[in-house]
């Protein structure tokens, strides 16, 4: 999974969404859109909507024109879309959170593309239990989805965070962090969770297939951008669930499809079929429908947003967890319905699976 938040760079973007909120809360009309995506398995996608022609097809359907950019930062994408200068971003639901919803953005997650079912996950040398952790230190990206994966595999054997010490490390660093004979233990993504844990020696000790639903990636959009541009949204939604259906499929173009892909994100077919494997697809506008709108989904987002306000993500005016309120399908409501600014919105993945666009 990407690099996610960072505590310093959420204050930074805060100050920048507070200089230009006017301009996003006095969206228009428009018939021009940008989206913004980084490298990762579950967001590769975009790419192929972009080059395959398939975005256009859906834009020219609606009398719009898209425009696909890939940002090799992915919290500078975050930080651009939250500051208003794309209409639409990937992320995960904790960062959809914790940057532009805690920036005072508010924002619609317009497709649940998948999550993690094993791409992120903590590997340990010489010990394959969790209980030992307790007094050790355990290397991750501090403030990520990967700190939230240690609470979890703390908790699962009776342990918290204040029985480790986290040290804070890049992700472009763990795996030559791990090959020190000083580094134990560390909290990755795929492809370096791969990587380290095939350093002989080692344990994958937990992973996210054993909290399922919790790191999700998403298509997030400006909540007034969508509202005044819904061809924006039906088109967007037209592409992906295309994709989707290619990229799954058992036949020539979806072979090509995925060696495309492969190759773009710096490996092959076999390499991002393997990345794939570690994430649950919703490959169809129903299967994204059907867990969007489950109980797991709303347990795991209250989950989210309590580890995030405990650890300060959720801006300095919030007092608790329901600071900022999210908006869940089917009218469900986590925290404060009085400032929404993360809204789950099935219309338009309805809409794709009803054949409606």
């Amino acid at each position: 999974m990407p690099f996610k938040t960072l505590k310093t760079l959420i204050c930074a973007t805060s100050l920048a969404c507070a200089s230009l909120l006017p301009m996003a809360a006095h969206a228009e009309t428009k018939q021009q859109f940008n989206l913004a995506w980084t490298i990762y398995a579950g967001w590769m996608p975009w790419k192929y909507a972009d080059e395959s022609g398939i975005m256009k097809k859906w834009a020219d359907k609606y009398g719009i024109e898209v425009k696909i950019t890939q940002i090799n930062d992915y919290v500078e994408s975050i930080n651009q879309f939250t500051a208003g200068q794309f209409d639409a971003v990937v992320l995960t639901s904790m960062d959809a959170l914790s940057i532009p919803a805690a920036g005072g953005v508010d924002s619609t997650a317009l497709i649940v593309g998948d999550y993690s079912n094993g791409n992120d996950g903590m590997v340990m040398k010489d010990s394959a239990d969790l209980k030992t952790l307790k007094g050790q230190k355990v290397n991750l990206v501090e403030l990520s989805v990967s700190h939230y994966l240690l609470a979890h595999a703390l908790d699962s054997v009776g342990l918290s965070e204040r029985d480790v010490e986290v040290v804070n490390t890049s992700d472009a660093d763990i795996v030559g962090a791990f090959a020190s004979k000083d580094v134990r233990n560390v909290v990755t993504w795929n492809p370096l969770l791969d990587e380290v844990a095939a350093t002989p020696g080692s344990h994958r000790v937990f992973d996210s297939s054993q909290i399922p639903g919790h790191i999700k990636d998403l298509t997030l959009t400006n909540t007034r951008t969508l509202a005044d541009n819904p061809a924006f949204g039906k088109a967007v939604v037209g592409a992906w669930y295309e994709v989707m259906g290619i990229i799954a499929s058992d036949t020539e173009e979806g072979a090509k499809a995925r060696a495309f892909l492969g190759k773009a994100s710096g490996t092959d077919q076999a390499g991002y079929e393997s990345q794939l494997k570690g994430m649950k697809m919703f490959w169809t506008p129903k299967d994204s429908l059907v867990f969007i709108e489950s109980p797991e989904a709303l347990s795991a987002m209250d989950s989210v947003r309590q580890f995030s306000f405990a650890h300060g993500l959720l801006g300095e005016n919030a007092a608790n967890a329901d600071f900022i309120g999210i908006a869940m399908p089917k009218g469900k409501l986590l925290g404060d319905a009085d400032n929404v600014k993360l809204r789950f919105d099935t219309t338009y993945m309805q809409m794709a699976n009803d054949g409606k666009l």
